[in-house]
Order: structure tokens, then C-alpha cells, then sequence
């Protein structure tokens, strides 16, 4: 019963690889294997929202993983330049077009399955916030993709900037974004443990708070996470307009 124990922790250990996407770094987190063959038909791939901080979703790909008996991988893909590099490796290794705006970031995830996942894989793609939004346009983009399921959680695809949030967040991401670069890089100059406290002195009113989103929202306050986060953002406000009904429409029965 023990070592059944100890097999069900490896199981849940998950592994981060860091690897260069469309010229730019990219955090990949996988629970279940993490190299895909014949054998492995379904695979889950979470496209995060904005912040795409793979860590975010840790608790949730566990839980994902756990409930369908390990049987089927479960992997989450950063956005773009939305993750700390390694001390070997650079923000950029050579970047192709606008990878840090949104529709960069969708040819970035498109690029990723190409390379990443061998094409017999049938895919189930579970997107938050803006990453149902990068589903949508992945499906329009390449209808190809042997997508079975696509799950939109708290979807944002249409009219983002005339939400409330939106019209305040809107003048900030668009106009006023280099206004907040000063700040961000002076608080990444803080010692980690300093930026640790302060993400804990924020998170500190929300009683239901999962501690395994704090690592990945220090990593935010490393100064080019965070404004390449609102760069996206930006072109959220400005992009996401009308709702892709003949989108939907298409693959209403996988949606």
C-alpha cells in the first residue's frame, strides 16, 4: 500500500521544460509523460489565460490528471515570453515577427502542437479567459487539429474592452502601460525573498488562497514577464471585438 502511495506521488510530480518557441522562451509544465508516442491517443493541453503563467494551473492539471486515473497527459504551454528563462537561456533566441502580441501568440501555440505533438494525437484543449479566445482562432487557423474537445473556461471572446474592468484596464494597457515599466523594474531588482513577502502580503486576505500560486507570481515580478503580459493585454483591448460565431458554429459539437 505504501509503494502504491509513493507511485501515486511520482505521478503527481509534474515536469518543467523550458524550451524556445517561435524564437521565444516557453515554460511547459506536464503531468504524465512527457515525451508523446503511438501509444499516448489523448493528450490535454491548457492554453492559460493573461498572465499565461503555466504555474497557475498546477492544482487543476493535478486534479485533471488525477481524475481520469493517469491514463492521459496533461500539459500546460506559457505564452510567449510569459515565464522566467533559466540562467542558460535568453527571453528571446531569435524572435519571428510580433511573438509577444496576440496574434503571435496564436501562431505560437499552433507552432508548439506542430513541433511538440505528434499529429496522431487526438487533443483535448482546455482554454481560460483569453487562451478560449487563441482556441478559437487555433481551430479557424488550422482546422486540421485532431481536436475532440475544446473547454472554455470563463471564456473572453468578444467585446473585451467595453466590460467594465475592460474600460479601466483599456487606457492602462494601451496608453499608459510605460507609466508602470519603471515600477516593475525596480521591484525586480528586490531579493527574491522580499518579492516572496510582498506576493504573500497581497495573497494574505484571500482565505481559500492556493500556495502553489505564489512561486509563479513572484516569477511575474521579474520585470519582462509582467510587460510582456500587458503588451498582450494591449492588443486583447484593441482585437477582441465580435464574437466568431461561424467558428463556433463549425465546431459547435467539439465546443
Amino acid at each position: 500500500n505504501e509503494m502504491d502511495n509513493m507511485v501515486t506521488d511520482r505521478r503527481d510530480e509534474p515536469q518543467t521544460d523550458f524550451i524556445y518557441c517561435c524564437g521565444a522562451i516557453t515554460e511547459v509544465l506536464k503531468f504524465g509523460s512527457c515525451q508523446l508516442h503511438s501509444g499516448h491517443k489523448v493528450l490535454f493541453v491548457i492554453i492559460p489565460g493573461n498572465p499565461g503563467v503555466v504555474g497557475f494551473y498546477r492544482t487543476f492539471m493535478q486534479t485533471l490528471h488525477s481524475m481520469f486515473g493517469h491514463r492521459h497527459p496533461v500539459w500546460a504551454v506559457s505564452h510567449a515570453g510569459h515565464c522566467v528563462p533559466p540562467d542558460s537561456m535568453d527571453m528571446v533566441e531569435e524572435a519571428e515577427g510580433d511573438v509577444f502580441g496576440l496574434n503571435g501568440q496564436i501562431e505560437h501555440k499552433l507552432a508548439f502542437l506542430r513541433n511538440s505533438v505528434p499529429r496522431e494525437t487526438s487533443l483535448v484543449l482546455v482554454g481560460h479567459s483569453i487562451g478560449c479566445y487563441i482556441i478559437l482562432e487555433m481551430m479557424k487557423r488550422n482546422p486540421e487539429l485532431k481536436i475532440i474537445k475544446a473547454i472554455m473556461l470563463f471564456p473572453t471572446i468578444e467585446r473585451m474592452a467595453q466590460t467594465p474592468q475592460g474600460k479601466v484596464m483599456t487606457p492602462v494597457l494601451c496608453h499608459m502601460r510605460y507609466v508602470v515599466y519603471l515600477p516593475l523594474f525596480l521591484l525586480s531588482l528586490l531579493p527574491e525573498g522580499l518579492k516572496d513577502s510582498l506576493i504573500k502580503l497581497v495573497f494574505g486576505g484571500i482565505r481559500s488562497l492556493d500556495h502553489t500560486v505564489v512561486q509563479p507570481s513572484v516569477g511575474l515580478l521579474s520585470g519582462d514577464c509582467a510587460v510582456n503580459a500587458m503588451y498582450m493585454g494591449g492588443q486583447e483591448m484593441r482585437k477582441v471585438l465580435e464574437r466568431d460565431n461561424i467558428t463556433i458554429k463549425k465546431n459547435l459539437e467539439k465546443v
